[in-house]
């Protein structure tokens, strides 16, 4: 009986792939939104992922989120270096800064650009400026994405590190393979201006992308407060270490963290999280108060629905030109049980295809876009989710051709 449910599913091919079709087009939209949502939120908390080297980070107690920073009088650093279980804390600023760029290089001077276009050698950019301790620079990027300078060029005068992604940003006009990773060396020593004071470029390194895509500028904790307006508070926040014993297990040290942490409020009053509960925050803040899991939902939904409508209105088209066999076979002695388990058999073959075609064309996109402006991440949780709204959609549209077989009597077969 399932070999014959198969071939009177295959038997109208436009029918068969019409039916593939629409439940692909659901798990690829599916997919597709619930990956670039994920990617999206995972970049609100890029700057937490990036800062490596800290246990807890220490803030004002109204922060909300990693962009909602508010500054805090510089004396909180050594209350926190006072706290018992801190092996060590350190200043980290985090702010907007404009820098403005004039640029005299003649491969961008006096070019040829598209009518409207800005003057790429006049730029005004705003940039996201973190300030390193500059003893430690504990928060730098790690060796592995510092792609030209050292690190340690950092503690130069006037220097400063910046992401290769949004050097098109802040050097626009050039030819398009000189924003590329292997060429991305070629803006060492060129400057720019921020607050009135001149920033040499002396490295160049690798930044996850921010929610707000602006440029990331690295440079020491003392020179970011010159390159912003200044005010009486400027720590934006503390960098901790605990100090744990050796050989403890990973649960050991988040329960150690937190124990510490919980430590530092009591005792400063100030606001304590380890890395993955700042980074909870701040996608948690992004998720209650914006728009975005809506807009996202909604489209994914729409999905859910177009998929259901064709797979639904091509299944029953498909169950009415074949009463006949389901009749026939009811006549010879076939169950109603049977017969809803061949449409049940059909749905699973279909619902199996176009979920596994879908996925991976989501997939592909994913690919396609990978390091592009384009947030697309796919957690292991998307895909069972996804199997199971594909389930549904089959299941949905089975029911429909499962009441018009169920009804139709056997004498069907014999009339003309």
């Amino acid at each position: 009986m399932s070999w014959i449910a198969l071939k009177m599913l295959t038997g109208d091919r436009a029918k068969f792939f019409g039916i593939v079709m629409g439940l692909t087009f659901a798990a690829l939209l599916i997919t597709q939104q619930g990956s670039i949502f994920c990617g999206l939120m995972l970049r609100t908390g890029s700057l937490i992922s990036d800062t490596t080297g800290a246990d807890l980070w220490v803030m004002d107690p109204n922060v909300l989120q990693v962009d909602d920073n508010k500054p805090m009088i510089e004396n909180n650093l050594y209350r926190v270096r006072g706290v018992e279980g801190v092996l060590w804390a350190v200043p980290f600023y985090k702010g907007n800064a404009r820098a403005k760029v004039s640029n005299t290089d003649p491969l961008v001077v006096g070019k040829p650009r598209p009518e409207g276009a800005p003057d790429p050698s006049k730029v005004i950019e705003q940039v996201i400026l973190l300030g390193l301790d500059d003893a430690s620079m504990v928060g730098a990027p790690p060796p592995e994405r510092i792609l030209f300078g050292r690190l340690e060029d950092l503690r130069k005068p006037e220097s400063i590190f910046v992401d290769h992604t949004r050097l098109a940003k802040l050097f626009p006009g050039y030819p398009p393979e000189y924003y590329k990773k292997e060429n991305a060396g070629y803006f060492l020593g060129k400057e720019v201006e921020m607050n009135d004071h001149r920033a040499i470029i002396v490295g160049i390194c690798e930044a996850s992308r921010t929610f707000q895509s602006n440029p990331v500028v690295y440079t020491t904790y003392s020179r970011a407060k010159g390159y912003v307006a200044q005010e009486r508070k400027v720590l934006s926040y503390i960098l901790a270490k605990i100090d744990e014993k050796p050989g403890l297990t990973e649960e050991q040290r988040t329960a150690r963290r937190i124990e510490v942490a919980d430590a530092v409020r009591r005792q400063t009053g100030l606001m304590a999280l380890t890395s993955q509960q700042f980074l909870d925050k701040t996608i948690n803040y992004y998720l209650k108060y914006t728009g975005i899991p809506i807009n996202f939902g909604i489209t994914a939904f729409l999905g859910f629905l177009v998929g259901t409508a064709i797979a639904g209105q091509t299944f029953y088209n498909f169950t009415l030109e074949n009463l006949k066999q389901f009749g026939a076979l009811k006549a010879m002695g076939a169950t109603n049980g049977r017969i809803v388990g061949m449409i049940l058999l059909q749905a699973l073959v279909v619902g199996f295809l176009g979920y596994g075609i879908g996925v991976g064309l989501a997939a592909l996109f994913g690919e396609r876009t990978k390091g592009g402006e384009l947030a697309f991440y796919t957690p292991w949780q998307l895909l069972p989710i996804t199997g199971v709204a594909v389930v549904l959609i089959c299941i949905l549209a089975s029911l429909i051709s499962v009441r018009k077989v169920i009804v139709l009597e056997p004498a069907v077969v014999f009339r003309g």
